[in-house]
């Protein structure tokens, strides 16, 4: 049975001889045959925007553990000096979590003329681990805004006046109007005589069809009375 450094006891009881623990908010309890694999750290500068705003940023990076759970610390020295904490108004952590590896990342707010190395150490089950580099921070100063000189005065001499005479007037001629549109052509005098015609036909033929329904209905009528 393996217990992490997480486990809290909120309460303890006791009823008759016996006492009692409840776990509080936050416990996690790994029971696994697994043996106890202390992490392998590195760190590292990072590359993010804080870099651009002036700032500068460290990744510590915790992998290949059991249990997972860690915990980071940042130290710091300058120079030879001996190492100590990073205050907190100096320096914010973010912690990332991954399957198998955990990182931290710290955000660094130290001053312009200052030249610090920082150590990373790894709280974990197995042992405390620390980073075999301590890689050193200069933040680097705000970029100034971009001043360009304005362009020198020119010296050379204004051209001198022009002596030749105005180009003439334009004496391009207009364009013509454009021609009227076509007039529709009027019908021939053969087509008009078709259409004569036509008419004269189909006038027959209604004579024609209204005399042979006339009779029909006359040799209708007469039928039954001969009979």
């Amino acid at each position: 049975m393996i217990w992490t450094q997480q486990v809290l006891v909120s309460l303890c009881f006791t009823v008759g001889r016996y006492y009692y623990l409840i776990f509080g908010s936050g416990t996690k309890l790994y029971v696994s045959d697994v043996q106890v694999v202390k992490p392998v750290v590195s760190v590292y500068p990072a590359a993010s925007r804080a870099h651009l705003e002036g700032r500068s940023s460290l990744l510590c990076l915790a992998s290949a553990m059991f249990p997972p759970l860690v915990q980071f610390s940042w130290k710091r020295r300058k120079d030879s000096g001996p190492l100590e904490d990073v205050p907190s108004a100096e320096g914010e952590q973010l912690q990332l979590r991954e399957s198998g590896r955990t990182a931290a990342i710290l955000l660094v707010h130290q001053r312009e003329d200052s030249r610090y190395k920082y150590r990373c150490s790894v709280h974990h089950e197995g042992g405390a681990v620390e980073a075999p580099t301590e890689p050193e921070v200069c933040t680097p100063p705000p970029s100034p805004p971009s001043t360009s000189p304005p362009p020198p005065p020119s010296t050379s001499p204004p051209p001198p006046p022009s002596t030749s005479p105005p180009p003439p007037p334009s004496t391009s001629p207009s364009p013509p109007p454009s021609p009227p549109p076509p007039a529709a052509p009027l019908p021939s005098q053969h087509q008009v005589k078709l259409l004569c015609l036509l008419y004269t036909v189909l006038i027959v033929k209604s004579l024609v069809y209204c005399c042979g329904l006339s009779l029909l209905m006359v040799l209708r009528n007469k039928g039954p009375s001969t009979i």
